[in-house]
């Protein structure tokens, strides 16, 4: 098995304080990394600092000023900051879905112009992505999101065009639904709207397209970030890896 040693470097990771990007936190600071992440939750984020030996950020990252105070000299970014919204077009929210594309797309966009030119500099970089399998496909009632993940795919092939000469890869990482406070939160939301026991929204709603009958771990997420970083995926740019179970191969 190959195993990948981040001594030396440095990493950025959004939404660190839960669920995948707590995971990647993790996984990036075994690995020998010294890891910076941001969120918005500051008792979340100084528990999870306090465990991995992280620094903590607390920041929101809908602000565009947030993006300011956070470090330059990255050699592996990756863009986690997340969040979800259920309607339906003619009943979402114009600020709600806003404020949605800021997060997970205009904000990758500034850190990456951020992090950038000192990667470019030292002829090695990482920029991942964590996209979803809404990144490649559409789900109703998911305007915002859907919207936003399409985009940080494309934001994503065009750094890694962009990149390609001076040691800097970037690519996207699509999971499925993953045992997070995100995806436990749609549960009880679809069993209450559609009336049916949070069981059957896992079995039936989430699972159903899935051939693999059950929720991803934010750690398998965090082991495929993981692999990004090594040596050995030097020549891997510009590409969505799914970790979905077989929900786009049906």
């Amino acid at each position: 098995m190959t195993s990948t040693s981040l001594h030396g470097r440095t990493a950025l990771v959004t939404g660190g304080a839960s669920g995948i990007g707590r995971a990647c936190v993790l996984a990036l600071s075994e690995a020998g990394a010294k890891v910076h992440l941001v969120d918005a939750d500051a008792d979340a984020a100084s528990e999870t600092a306090e465990r991995t030996g992280a620094v903590a950020h607390v920041a929101d990252l809908t602000d565009p000023a947030a993006v300011d105070g956070l470090p330059t000299e990255v050699d592996v970014l990756v863009n986690n900051a997340g969040v979800q919204h259920i309607a339906p077009i003619p009943e979402f929210p114009p600020e709600r879905f806003a404020a949605l594309q800021q997060l997970m797309v205009t904000t990758p966009f500034l850190l990456m112009r951020r992090c950038l030119p000192a990667m470019y500099e030292r002829g090695w970089g990482r920029l991942i992505n964590i996209s979803s399998v809404h990144g490649v496909r559409a789900s109703p009632n998911k305007a915002a999101y859907v919207a936003a993940k399409h985009g940080l795919e494309g934001l994503s092939k065009v750094a890694a065009l962009e990149g390609a000469q001076r040691g800097v890869t970037s690519n996207c990482v699509d999971p499925g639904y993953v045992r997070t406070a995100l995806v436990e939160g749609q549960v009880a939301d679809q069993a209450r709207s559609r009336g049916i026991p949070e069981r059957a929204v896992v079995d039936e709603v989430f699972l159903g397209r899935t051939a693999v009958k059950r929720l991803i771990e934010p750690a398998e997420v965090a082991a495929v970030v993981l692999w990004l970083c090594g040596e050995h995926a030097d020549y891997l740019t510009g590409a969505s890896i799914p970790l979905d179970g077989g929900w786009t191969a049906s």
